[in-house]
């Protein structure tokens, strides 16, 4: 049974709000210590929340990171986001659509899979600053 706080909805959204806070402790207490992460055809990208971790760090310190929710769905224990991520990617800043399904169990996320768009990457900046003469 769900509390409030402990709701799929709510596990799902304080693990969006930490990743996007790049709070690494507090996103990976959203996932269980066996959690796995898999890509939509089924090959696992991590396995236990060391790995998790590992996988996420170097993302972590990207200073631009930020997901942006478009939509969720929640059917019981699964809940459904796309989403709009931001990032710095090697070949410069831009962007990503991604689709999580996250399977919950006792108020933990137990599995993830995700489906990515394809790479954005933003033009680079036509800004220059007028130099004043003197």
């Amino acid at each position: 049974m769900h509390t409030e706080e402990n709701s799929p909805e709510i596990v799902v959204q304080r693990q969006l709000d930490a990743f996007n806070a790049r709070n690494m402790d507090a996103w990976l207490a959203t996932y269980a210590h066996d959690a796995r992460q898999f890509e939509l055809a089924g090959h696992l990208l991590a396995e236990g929340r060391d790995a998790i971790r590992a996988r996420s760090a170097e993302r972590f310190t990207e200073p631009n990171l930020y997901a942006r929710l478009i939509n969720r769905k929640v059917m019981g224990q699964i809940v459904i986001d796309h989403e709009v991520v931001t990032r710095t990617f090697p070949e410069g800043p831009g962007k990503i659509e991604l689709v999580c399904i996250y399977v919950l169990e006792n108020a933990q996320i137990q599995s993830a899979t995700f489906h990515f768009g394809e790479k954005i990457i933003d033009p680079p900046s036509t800004f220059s600053p007028k130099l004043s003469s003197p």
